[in-house]
């Protein structure tokens, strides 16, 4: 089963609705990380190009359903858009879902999905009147993929056509890549604070890597198997199986770590191995020696996939483990594929966003993926192909 393809279609004069994550971070008005919205031009410009009418589609955070609310608004998200396009090519749109009036050449945003009733239920009304606005739905929103909701997958099935854009088929294409044909050593850098969040990837990434190094709160759960975390971030219901992981496959944990010591008033960042953490510490980077290890694995690789942190890197006193690990990424000859919120923003932090083979605009559906998991606004897209294949 196959999946049509954008660039199959003939866009001259259509209504294009593009799906788009344009989900953000935001403060006092200003975009603060746009990749996102970068790694979406080319769909957009393929689009104009072709002569298209565009309408592009996205939500914006977590507001309450069904109302409006200016803190999830786009607005800042076109206003990016107006510098790369023109200030006259771009419009925000709040009052579409009876109909709007599109031109050839321009870009009409549509505000926030999530302010409608019926977008996270994928609701059919809903998805219909979406329906409605296109002749052509296309489906680039990686990010969203995993989400059944009326934007993402009730539009799929009603729009006259949908089919996937570049930036799905390149999300897609890059993972396929990894998880199935990866150049050895294949190294994975799993960080973030929860195991419970990550702990299908660890399993699928353990059998496939040559080695996994963990940081953040995941670390601390496999530090916790033998040692005492202190007041560190883990989740002891996790501990069998991280054991389980540690005992049958090759994990890598730290064996120092960068601990914050005393009240937050006068705390200070002090390196100790992880035998000697005490009751009133923190854990929250890795330490120097762990990191030569983690420089020398890196190294070595040929395949490395990087998702999440692995320290509270937006503190300066626990940086460094994350800086280590991005430069490294970053100068290594390695095909590299990183993917996560938090991890684009260490990319962005650090500079190294041209350095990276690869990097996944999706969060929940990037885990997804690595994790064996089939996404359902993908799947709709194979069924309506394969629909028409036998229509």
């Amino acid at each position: 089963m196959s999946i049509i393809t954008m660039n199959e279609l003939n866009l001259m004069g259509k209504r294009v609705l593009i799906r788009a994550d344009l989900n953000v971070p935001i403060q006092s008005g200003i975009v603060t990380s746009a990749a996102r919205i970068r790694a979406v031009l080319p769909t957009i410009q393929l689009a104009l190009k072709q002569g298209a009418n565009v309408i592009i589609a996205s939500h914006l955070g977590r507001p309450a359903e069904g109302k409006y609310d200016k803190n999830f608004s786009l607005l800042p998200v076109v206003n990016y858009l107006k510098s790369e396009f023109g200030k006259n090519q771009v419009t925000l749109n709040t009052d579409y879902l009876n109909g709007i009036h599109s031109k050839k050449g321009t870009i009409i945003v549509l505000e926030n999905v999530r302010f409608n009733k019926g977008e996270k239920n994928n609701d059919p009304h809903l998805s219909r009147k979406y329906a409605a606005l296109c002749d052509i739905f296309v489906m680039d929103a990686f990010g969203t993929a995993h989400r059944e909701e009326a934007s993402t997958c009730g539009v799929s099935q009603f729009a006259l056509t949908s089919c996937a854009g570049p930036l799905l088929l390149e999300e897609l294409k890059s993972l396929e890549k990894v998880l199935t044909k990866p150049a050895r050593p294949m190294v994975a850098v799993i960080g973030g604070s929860k195991i419970s969040t990550k702990f299908d990837i660890l399993r699928v990434l353990a059998k496939i890597s040559d080695t996994i190094i963990v940081g953040g709160g995941i670390a601390n759960t496999f530090i916790a198997i033998d040692n005492q975390v202190g007041k560190s971030l883990y989740e002891p219901d996790y501990l069998p199986m991280a054991k389980t992981l540690r005992d049958n496959f090759s994990i890598s944990i730290p064996i120092d770590v960068r601990v914050k010591t005393g009240s937050s008033k006068d705390s200070i960042s002090v390196v100790k191995k992880i035998s000697e953490v005490k009751q009133n510490e923190e854990i929250l980077d890795c330490g120097d020696k762990t990191e030569l290890l983690i420089v020398k694995l890196l190294k070595s690789a040929k395949t490395i996939l990087w998702n999440g942190p692995i320290g509270l890197f937006e503190y300066p006193d626990f940086r460094h483990g994350t800086e280590i690990i991005a430069h490294t990424i970053a100068n290594s000859n390695a095909f590299s594929i990183a993917g996560g919120g938090d991890t684009l923003a260490a990319i962005d932090l650090f500079k190294i966003q041209d350095k990276i083979s690869y990097i996944s605009t999706g969060g929940g559906a990037f885990l997804q993926v690595v994790a064996g998991k089939t996404l359902p606004a993908v799947s709709i897209l194979k069924k309506r192909a394969n629909n028409l294949s036998h229509g």
